[in-house]
């Protein structure tokens, strides 16, 4: 069977504050394969863009720890020098952040925000580093692609900003690409032909994707397997049918049920009562308990395990250890 892109293995990523080390990502344990889509998602604070950030290296050392695996290619970088990460980021893991206005230098034009980006690493001439990159902006659907080299990111719109973000992260072929709720500031449109856009580079290249959401509806139209987090840490994995069709955590019970279904008319919105905790808030037992309809006393006591089922999906919940098999056995 062939290696993992990526795997990670027992990351902990936590911040140095005033008020003491704040913990924001706990007990991380996922592979990637080659040419697959996993999604992660989890409600605003869970952890998510921290994961990618720590993956990508670029936690802030000042206050910034990270420990555990990060197995890429079959090399640990979780311990690269800046030197290394260099060399890594953009061309074999890329990463699309969430706001291409932040991300795209106002001062400089598409072409030369993109030219730069492959000369970095590849020793090509200037006119075939020009070249390739009007190639992939056709390549991700945006018309007049010489004439839009000339212009700045600012006369670009939202939809045109994050496609030029999407040619830049796939001007190398990364092996890995790691999306960062990458719709969220879109409209529905927009959204549909990103999403449509990604699927069809994943197919023709084979590179491997990590899209990070809190849209579910996203989730089910990008990803093979989903994993689930809250409060730092991994709650539940499945592949994207059993996790809809028999989700098992309360928290991914809940989530689901709190997407509008066309089909049935309701006067409310099922919601998860409650707030996710600040992180380092909860010192003992789930991270979920405070909130969680079906906890007892185990719960606000004791810490869960990761534990598979038989069918392969991974939960970390009390009420389903009857039937677990401890994850790494």
């Amino acid at each position: 069977m062939e290696s993992p892109v990526l795997e990670i293995i027992g990351l902990n990523t936590s911040f140095v504050t005033d008020n003491g080390v704040i913990p924001v990502v706990n007990e991380m344990d996922f592979a990637v394969n080659k040419g697959e889509v996993v999604g992660i998602v989890g409600e605003s604070g869970c952890g998510k863009s921290v994961t990618s950030l720590s993956i990508m290296g670029l936690i802030p050392t000042t206050n910034g720890k990270v420990k555990g695996k990060i197995v890429f290619n079959g090399e640990d970088i979780a311990s690269a020098s800046e030197k290394q990460m260099r060399n890594i980021r953009g061309n074999e893991i890329a990463m699309i952040f969430q706001e291409p206005m932040t991300s795209l230098n106002p001062v400089f034009t598409i072409g030369d925000q993109l030219i730069e980006a492959v000369k970095i690493h590849r020793d090509w001439p200037k006119k075939k580093c020009r070249d390739h990159a009007i190639d992939m902006l056709k390549k991700v659907g945006l018309p007049r692609a010489e004439q839009l080299m000339k212009e700045y990111p600012h006369q670009l719109s939202g939809g045109m900003r994050q496609r030029v973000m999407i040619a830049m992260a796939m001007l190398c072929e990364p092996k890995l690409l790691i999306a960062d709720e990458p719709t969220t500031a879109l409209d529905v449109t927009i959204q549909a032909q990103i999403l449509d856009l990604m699927k069809k580079l994943n197919k023709e290249t084979d590179t491997a994707i990590i899209m990070i959401t809190h849209d579910l509806g996203v989730v089910a139209e990008m990803c093979q397997r989903i994993i689930v987090m809250y409060g730092g840490k991994i709650v539940e994995e499945a592949d994207v049918r059993t996790l809809f069709k028999s989700p098992k955590h309360p928290y991914t019970v809940g989530l689901i049920k709190s997407i509008p279904d066309m089909r049935t008319k309701k006067d409310r919105l099922e919601s998860i009562a409650g707030n996710v905790p600040k992180p380092g808030s909860i010192e003992f037992g789930c991270h979920f308990a405070p909130r969680c309809p079906h906890a007892f006393n185990r719960c606000f006591s004791e810490t869960p395990e990761l534990k598979s089922l038989p069918n392969g999906q991974k939960i970390r919940c009390f009420l389903h250890e009857d039937t677990e098999v401890a994850a790494n056995e």
